[in-house]
This record gives structure tokens, C-alpha cells and sequence, in this order.
């Protein structure tokens, strides 16, 4: 499945012109401009959002999204910002959030909207305990908020109003209160019925977008299995497939000819489930496909869990011949994960690679080396991988009945 890349899916038409102040309020409404940062987990939840604002008569087009992490991005319009943290992908938020601010005489914005997200959506929740985001993460946007205002309030000299409400995503029935609680006061005219409105348009929307990332996921086995041909799983947080925090590593793959397949976005049809999972099910080992109790007893964390998920997915599907592992520089959550992640893949026959402390720079040559080297391994043994996982997984195969 190609690589795609969330620069296209963010992408908005330019916009209006000023609005007046007599306008009734759903003309004011049309009129803001909002900002959002796309970083953390705005790369899993981004759908939602544009869903959500639509719903609430704000087109896409007004909606700002900042541009991939860089270097360049931290330096021009981070600098000076930084609060403590040790999480690279947390301390990237102040080059997202000074860009936006920045954007003064072109797509002026009038409100940077950074949602704290407690808990995530996921085709895991009912069988983990929970779906909470990291904590750090979550907390991230009140962290580098105060960057923004230990001299003096740079949102108020940009002429911005700063938002960044509590959101519990893994559980629907809070959310609507949630957000308009926050935003009653920046959405004009707005009520808390309609807010329930937008709220469901968002789940639709962002289930929507998830649905058809899976199918094409499916679609990419199919084309495996009908060829006997590898792909490669990447295990990873959403923000990875930001550039500048996972470094196009995938890309570097798929240059290879194999195609890719992201954690979050694995096919989780029951045809599928069922025919790799049944044997644990009527063993007694798990209670459901979904179920990871018997490699992940504490299941609170949404993205640990699709990653421990996503490993056992792979160890049973025969043509997914190679795991890549990526992670940032000193990630407390993903740490305990490191052995039993390897332990899963490995024991299957699958190739595993990790690119483990990820930071802000790429070192080019390395990663040239390492990716070379998997490259190497794959056209060396993909094929026995393929056969032995074959001869190893439950007869009559779905993915060759459509």
C-alpha cells in the first residue's frame, strides 16, 4: 500500500476575506480561522476534528493545520520557547506552535486550538482495560503553552485566542460537555445540542477515514497472498509518520518495492481475525482476536496496545515477512515494550528491525546502512519466512475468497 502522507490529507484552498461584526452569528462562525498543530496524536484524531468543525458550519478550507516538524520549523519559530522535556516529539510542538503564530499577513488565524487528549478511539476498546494517551502527551500542550507566555503572552500580541480543552476521545459520551464547555465562548451561537451533533459527524467522519485505510490495507495482503509476495509492518506511534519525528524510514523501504502497513490502520475484518486467532480463542489463551491479556496484562495505554496487537497480527499473517519498530529518544512507554514486541515477532519467524531513540536528526548514513541491511535480509529469506508462516497458519485462507 502506497505510503501516504498526511501533507495531502491536511491540505486546505485558500479562504475568505475579513467578516464584520454585525454578522449574524453563523456568519461569524463561518469567519473563524483556526489553527491546530499537527503533532502527537492529531495524526490519528485529525479527522475527526475537520469533521467536527465542519459540522459546526466552519469549512476545512478555515481550518490551519501546521506544516511537518523540522529543524528549520524549531529553530525559526521555536526558539527561545523551550520548557523541559525530555520526549522529542513533545518539545517539536513549539516550532508548530510559533508557525501558526506566525502567520500574521497570510491565513491570519483566529484561535490556536490544541486539544489535551486523555483517551483515544480505538479498535481495542471493550477488550483493554483502557485507551489513555501517554501522559506527557496529553499534557503537552499546557507544557509548551507556557514557552508562550513567560515574557509576556505572545498569543495576545498575536491577536490569538488559546484553547486547549480536556478531551476524553476513548469515551464518546463525555466529549460533547467536554468541548463545549471550552468553546461556547469562541464558537458564536453555539449550544450544547448542536455540540452533541458535531461530535457524532466527527466519530463518522474520522470512522469513515480509519474504514478505508484498513480496506486498502486488506487489499494490500490480498495482492500478497495472490502473489506471494512480503510486505513489512511498521510499528509505531501515529506521530512517527510525521517526517521529522519518523524520519521517512518507511519511505526509505518502499523505495525496495515492498509495500507498507502502519499499526493503526491493519484490516480487522472478522474473516481475518478469525482465521488467525481461532486457535488461541478455543485454546482458552485469549477471549477474543482483540484480546492481548496473555502477552499485555496491563492494557491502559492506546497506542502500547495497538503496537503489542499489531505484533501478534503480524506473527500469525504469513505475508507479513519483516517488522520495523520505531521509537523515540527515551520513551518511557515504549520501553517495556521493546523484549515482549521482539519476543512476539521473533518466535513467528518474522524478520524484526528496531530504529529505537529516535531524535531530531536523521543520521543519513546510518539509517542508509540499516535500511540496506533489511532490505538485504528480505530478498535473502522473505520467501522461506513466507512458507514456513504458511505452513504454520490455519487452512482456507480469507484473503483468497474475495
Amino acid at each position: 500500500m502506497p505510503t501516504q502522507t498526511l501533507l495531502k490529507w491536511f491540505a486546505k484552498p485558500p479562504s475568505v476575506g475579513p467578516r464584520s461584526a454585525l454578522e449574524p452569528a453563523s456568519k461569524l462562525r463561518a469567519g473563524l480561522r483556526i489553527g491546530i498543530p499537527r503533532v502527537l496524536n492529531l495524526w490519528s484524531t485529525h479527522q475527526f476534528w475537520i469533521g467536527f468543525f465542519g459540522a459546526l458550519g466552519i469549512e476545512a478550507r478555515r481550518l490551519e493545520f501546521s506544516s511537518d516538524s523540522s529543524e528549520d520549523q524549531a529553530r525559526q519559530f521555536g526558539k527561545g520557547r523551550g520548557t523541559v522535556d525530555c520526549c522529542y516529539p513533545v518539545k517539536c510542538i513549539n516550532g508548530h506552535y510559533g508557525e501558526l503564530l506566525a502567520r500574521d499577513r497570510h491565513h491570519k488565524i483566529d484561535v490556536l486550538f490544541s486539544p489535551m487528549i486523555y483517551s483515544l478511539p480505538s479498535y481495542l476498546n471493550g477488550y483493554v482495560l483502557a485507551s489513555l494517551a501517554c501522559p506527557r502527551v496529553m499534557a503537552a500542550p499546557e507544557n509548551i503553552k507556557a514557552g508562550f507566555l513567560k515574557e509576556k503572552d505572545a498569543f495576545a500580541d498575536h491577536g490569538v485566542r488559546y484553547v486547549a480543552p480536556l478531551v476524553s476521545l476513548g469515551d464518546p459520551p463525555l466529549v460533547p460537555k467536554q468541548l463545549y464547555s471550552v468553546l461556547r465562548d469562541v464558537v458564536p451561537g453555539l449550544a450544547l445540542e448542536e455540540t452533541h451533533e458535531a461530535v457524532q459527524a466527527g466519530y463518522s467522519a474520522l470512522e469513515s477515514f480509519g474504514a478505508n485505510l484498513r480496506a486498502m490495507a486488506r487489499a494490500t495482503l490480498t495482492r500478497c497472498a495472490a502473489t506471494d509476495k512480503p510486505c513489512i509492518l511498521v510499528l509505531a506511534r501515529p506521530y512517527h509518520m510525521d517526517p521529522g519525528i519518523g524520519h521517512e524510514i518507511e519511505v526509505d523501504l518502499q523505495a525496495y518495492g515492498y509495500p507498507m502497513l502502519w499499526t493503526q490502520y491493519l484490516p480487522t475484518d472478522a474473516d481475518i481475525l478469525d482465521w488467525m486467532f481461532h486457535p488461541d480463542v478455543d485454546a482458552g489463551y485469549i477471549k477474543s482476536p482483540f484480546d492481548i491479556a496473555d502477552v499485555w496484562p496491563s492494557s491502559y495505554s492506546a497506542n502500547t496496545n495497538e503496537i503489542l496487537w499489531a505484533a501478534k497480527f503480524a506473527a500469525r499473517m504469513p505475508w507479513i515477512a519483516c517488522v520495523v519498530r520505531l521509537s523515540s529518544y527515551e520513551c518511557g512507554m515504549d520501553q517495556p515494550t521493546y523484549s515482549p514486541v521482539q519476543q512476539i515477532v521473533e518466535r513467528s519467524g518474522t524478520l524484526f528491525f528496531s530504529f529505537q531513540d529516535l531524535d531530531s536528526t536523521k543520521p543519513t548514513g546510518s539509517v542508509k546502512i540499516r535500511v540496506e541491511t533489511i532490505a538485504y535480509y528480505l530478498e535473502k529469506y522473505c520467501a522461506g519466512i513466507v512458507a514456513h508462516k504458511k505452513a504454520a497458519a490455519p487452512p482456507d485462507c480469507p484473503l483468497f475468497s474475495r
